[in-house]
């Protein structure tokens, strides 16, 4: 039994002191500048950073009340929390490796030996056996911690995952919900147009019936108003096709989901001239492609440590005797217990080819983490200059529909002193229309826009 502490003592050391095999995990580098080209600064994903209710910066109690549906009912975000849990599981797998096994097992067997030519067969016996067993694979060359390793690392890129899920299905949200928004406003505009053109109609009608309009202003004025009403419904339909696709991302069936009309876009908070770092280290697809790195790192130890022997430690003890009320005795008592060494001698290239594997799948990674760096500074980029250049547009938009409405007034007079023909009253309306109509569309684009600024930077409320 000295002897066996000794062994005992010896492995244990080795165990604890021993050194893993595989490259230890270090981040790659990504190109980053040192500054946005769009006024932000340069950061480093960190996916521990939490994210919080983003939406409410918008001060809407609908899109909020929706995206708490979604938060609680998405499929989409249950399917990637129940991958989430399906890593987690693995990591303990992983992590169960490390430790002894141990079973137990009891039985009764019956035999009887064959007899020799012309002899008779021996007596039958009994053999009743309990019995625990306990076997150890050692991990002298950090085999077993490297695929734990590679495990954690795979379970934190599912959290990432989705924390990806989470924040794509509530940006996807509210930009549909911002652009059904915008389509309220524009079903407003309609709505009191169409009540401007029937006006008009009868106005012309009754100026025909006086004598004092031709014919052509009647069919000009009824073109007008029909054409109006086509665009009324092509609107109702966009906006129906918007809020069924709500009521998906919210986890809800169409039929469950309706939304009243708003004449009115949700509030579009103002945004820094220069963001803080931290907002850009908020990406979760950065961070899960980051890890996913680690974890191939990690894959590359597992693969070399097939080069090594395995030794591992089996002992076995218990009771057997030729009947159950006399088993529990000191001469029915069995044990055995000793260390077995096992390597592969040839295997015809097959380790080699695992870790060359290994390797690429790792390369593999570290350029799918540096594509998503460059991508998620791509979002980001496009978000500014978008939001700066519909500003802009927004802007003349807004001047472009105040000259189309005094134009409207100064031609209607025209019109009814009788110096231009109603003509030109239909196509000055047409204008009206036309320039109210892009105004709306531009502010539809500049909050939604805003959302996709959010969501470049991970879901961050704008501070």
């Amino acid at each position: 039994m000295n002897t066996y502490r000794r062994w005992m003592i010896v492995l244990l050391s080795a165990v604890v002191g021993g050194c893993a095999v595989g490259p230890d995990y270090r981040r790659p580098e990504a190109a980053a500048p040192v500054a946005f080209k769009e006024a932000w600064q340069s950061a480093t994903p960190a996916d521990a950073a939490a994210r919080g209710p983003w939406w409410e910066a918008y001060g809407d109690p609908v899109l909020t009340e929706l995206e708490t549906s979604a938060e609680r009912s998405n499929q989409t975000i249950r399917q990637a929390e129940a991958q989430y849990r399906a890593a987690v599981a693995a990591v303990g797998g992983s992590r169960s490796a490390l430790f002894p096994q141990v079973a137990a097992s009891a039985g009764t067997t019956r035999s009887q030996s064959g007899s020799s030519q012309g002899g008779s067969g021996t007596a039958a016996t009994t053999a009743d056996r309990v019995a625990a067993t306990v076997d150890w694979e050692v991990d002298l060359w950090g085999r077993l911690r490297r695929q734990l390793e590679a495990s954690r690392s795979s379970a934190e890129a599912s959290a990432a995952d989705l924390a990806l899920a989470r924040l794509s299905a509530e940006a996807t949200l509210a930009q549909d919900y911002m652009q059904l928004r915008a389509l309220d406003v524009q079903r407003a505009l309609l709505a009191t147009t169409l009540a401007g053109y029937r006006r008009s109609l009868e106005i012309t009608r009754n100026r025909y019936a006086a004598g004092v309009a031709a014919s052509t202003d009647v069919t000009q004025a009824e073109s007008q108003l029909a054409s109006a009403e086509a665009q009324d419904a092509d609107v109702e339909v966009q906006r129906a096709v918007l809020e069924h696709a709500i009521a998906i991302l919210a986890g809800k069936s169409p039929e469950e989901l309706s939304l009243a009309p708003a004449a009115h876009l949700p509030l579009l908070p103002a945004v820094p001239d220069v963001m803080p770092a931290t907002l850009l280290q908020r990406r979760p697809d950065v961070a899960a492609a980051e890890r996913r790195v680690a974890a191939a790192n990690a894959a590359i130890g597992v693969a070399r440590g097939a080069y090594f022997p395995t030794l591992s430690l089996a002992a076995s003890g218990g009771y057997q005797g030729p009947a159950w009320q006399n088993l529990f005795t000191a001469p029915a008592r069995v044990w055995s217990v000793g260390p077995a060494l096992a390597a592969t001698l040839f295997d015809g290239g097959a380790r080699r080819a695992q870790s060359e594997s290994a390797v690429a799948n790792y390369d593999a990674a570290v350029a799918a983490y540096r594509q998503a760096v460059l991508v998620a500074l791509q979002a980001a980029e496009d978000a500014l200059a978008n939001l700066r250049g519909l500003a802009t547009e927004e802007s003349a938009a807004s001047r472009a529909s105040q000259a189309a409405h005094e134009t409207l007034r100064a031609t209607e007079n025209q019109y009814r002193a009788g110096t231009v023909s109603y003509l030109n009253v239909v196509i000055t309306q047409g204008t009206v229309l036309s320039a109210d109509t892009n105004l709306i569309n531009v502010q539809s684009r500049r909050v939604q826009a805003h959302v996709a600024l959010l969501k470049a930077m991970g879901g961050s409320p704008v501070q």
